[in-house]
């Protein structure tokens, strides 16, 4: 286990993350807030979840409190937020050492103090692959088309 092996997984976690919004931006606004009997309600409230809590892991990752809760409803400004905190956490990687890897940063809540970095980055990947994975089910129910693996799939199918 290496920090290069966490920027190469938060790279596809990176690219994942910016197929989904492909698909999100094309979405009527109404589907947008639209609420989904699946998971947490909206794929808004989803996209605002998602981006909470990386922002929230990696902000107790670098020992800075993590600011208020979010709720903003126009999808440019969530999008601008997700951006921004996707900078914060590739700066974060970027600087990330090998030996920083079994380190104990989180200070609250007390159960948490025991992660090691590495426990959180996986947890967070866990997270967001979870959370695409209901935001892909939610756009196949609203008869959107989710592409993120079959292109890569029909891609790969091409290039043999």
């Amino acid at each position: 286990m290496n920090a290069d092996a966490f920027r190469h997984l938060y790279a596809y976690h990176f690219s994942e993350n910016q197929k989904l919004w492909s698909l999100l931006a094309r979405l009527p606004y109404e589907q947008f807030i639209q609420d989904v009997p699946y998971s947490i309600g909206s794929l808004r409230q989803q996209v605002v979840h998602l981006m909470s809590v990386d922002e929230a892991w990696f902000c107790e990752l670098r020992g800075v409190e993590p600011p208020s809760a979010y709720q903003p409803d126009d999808r440019a400004e969530i999008r601008a937020r997700w951006d921004a905190i996707e900078a914060q956490m590739r700066a974060y990687l970027e600087q990330l050492q090998d030996t920083a890897l079994f380190n104990q940063p989180i200070v609250e809540p007390a159960e948490d103090r025991s992660l090691m970095v590495w426990q959180v980055l996986i947890h967070v990947i866990n997270h967001g692959t979870d959370h695409r994975a209901q935001m892909l089910r939610a756009l196949h129910d609203l008869d959107d088309q989710p592409r993120l693996h079959l292109l890569r799939l029909r891609n790969a199918i091409r290039n043999t």
